[in-house]
């Protein structure tokens, strides 16, 4: 069972986490929703597309301007604010690793706090249990956040996973945090190489059966890329085949830039288990 803002969604429901990124140097889009006004129109656009989550985020992962807790929450805060008075029942994520910019976003209206650098910040899950926030537990390999992993070594990087997140998530519970509400994801690329991004999606099922809800975030990462040898604006195709076995194996997150595709792949992936009609069935039947 999973819990956001007061909802309630049985392990077969997957939900669509749709990036909305405030910074001007993401590896993605390269700043196309820095400014307000673009940033409303994606909200706007991904919500009409059929996002159950948008996911806020004023710090890009990698290497880049140094960005401290008050000029992330200038990008953040205001804009959360800003969401949730035009879309009052939306589920709003924020990708933050700072409790003190998780306090302030949650004081704004965010649901949900994607803590993306496995717990850096302990009194992160201490905000999220003040405000029956929701919260993600990733794992990171003990990353510093921003940082690239280098030569990471795991004995296996599926028990690791496990381990790590599961503790982050037990942890956030006995502080206060809803258990349906907190929230595991093996964090694709952070802290692996390509192998071990693969070996992650290969064995997913791991992760799902443990019973916490599982987030997968996929969208044009590297090791799609590396993959296929494909660089970021190539790599839809290679991310919608990774959707589809992480849906098989029960995941229930999905960050994404496109939302739409997403949203196909979901649905065709759960009318093939079984756990959602066609959506109408003419043919072999006149």
């Amino acid at each position: 069972m999973l819990r956001l803002r007061g909802r309630e969604y049985d392990a077969d429901t997957t939900l669509v986490m749709a990036i909305v990124n405030r910074t001007p140097d993401s590896f993605y889009d390269n700043g196309a929703t820095w400014d307000d006004g673009p940033a409303f129109e994606r909200v706007r656009r991904v919500v009409a597309e059929g996002a159950d989550i948008v996911d806020i985020g004023g710090v890009k992962a990698g290497y880049g301007q140094r960005v401290d807790a008050d000029e992330e929450k200038r990008r953040v805060v205001d804009f959360v604010a800003a969401v949730r008075a035009e879309f009052p029942h939306l589920v709003i994520s924020v990708d933050t690793w700072r409790a003190s910019v998780g306090r302030a976003v949650c004081e704004a209206g965010a649901d949900l706090l994607n803590d993306a650098w496995g717990g850096y910040d302990p009194e992160l899950a201490e905000v999220a249990a003040e405000f029956d926030a929701a919260l993600v537990c990733t794992h990171t390999g003990g990353l510093t956040p921003r940082t690239p992993p280098h030569r990471t070594r795991y004995e296996d990087v599926v028990r690791a996973a496990v381990d790590d997140t599961v503790a982050l998530a037990e942890r956030a519970v006995s502080m206060g945090v809803d258990p349906a509400s907190a929230i595991i994801d093996p964090a694709h690329d952070f802290g692996k190489n390509t192998w071990h991004s693969l070996e992650l999606t290969r064995r997913l099922g791991e992760m799902t059966s443990l019973g916490w809800p599982v987030l997968v975030s996929l969208s044009n990462k590297d090791f799609v890329g590396e993959t296929l040898d494909l660089p970021v604006g190539e790599r839809l195709s290679g991310t919608l085949a990774a959707t589809a076995v992480c849906a098989w194996h029960g995941a229930q997150i999905y960050r994404v830039h496109e939302v739409a595709q997403t949203r196909q792949v979901l649905d065709m992936v759960a009318s093939i288990r079984g756990v959602r009609p066609p959506a109408r069935v003419i043919r072999g039947l006149a």
